[in-house]
């Protein structure tokens, strides 16, 4: 049992999330950003056509993958220390590669359904 009375801590308190929270931070471009924005930029994609906002993802998409590589790349050389930012930089390029070919499946299908539809 753990004395906590002489200002000791168990071992299960200790932070080990800070520098992974704080590398989440530094990889994700306008994360503090207000919710006010945020809303505002819904508001702007809703005006949008849905080609021109697709081909923004599609963008989105492509400079998540680049900088992944870039910072693998930065890694294997030596350039860069920092493991754990260039693990999360490839699992979010992943998730955003996996998410828009579940958008574009999506589309496919309801295309296909809408073909199929008698007249």
């Amino acid at each position: 049992m753990i004395d906590t009375s002489r200002g000791q801590k168990p071992m299960s308190n200790f932070d080990t999330t800070s520098a992974l929270t704080q590398g989440l931070r530094n990889l994700t471009p306008g994360t503090d950003q207000s919710l006010s924005s945020a809303h505002v930029d819904i508001q702007h994609l809703e005006s949008e056509d849905f080609a021109s906002v697709f081909k923004s993802m599609l963008v989105g998409v492509n400079q998540s993958q680049q900088h992944s590589r870039q910072l693998t790349e930065s890694f294997d050389i030596g350039q860069h220390d920092d493991l754990a930012g260039v693990m999360i930089a490839q699992q979010k390029a992943k998730l955003a590669f996996q998410s828009t070919l579940q958008v574009r499946n999506k589309l496919v299908t309801a295309y296909q359904d809408i073909m199929n539809m008698p007249v």
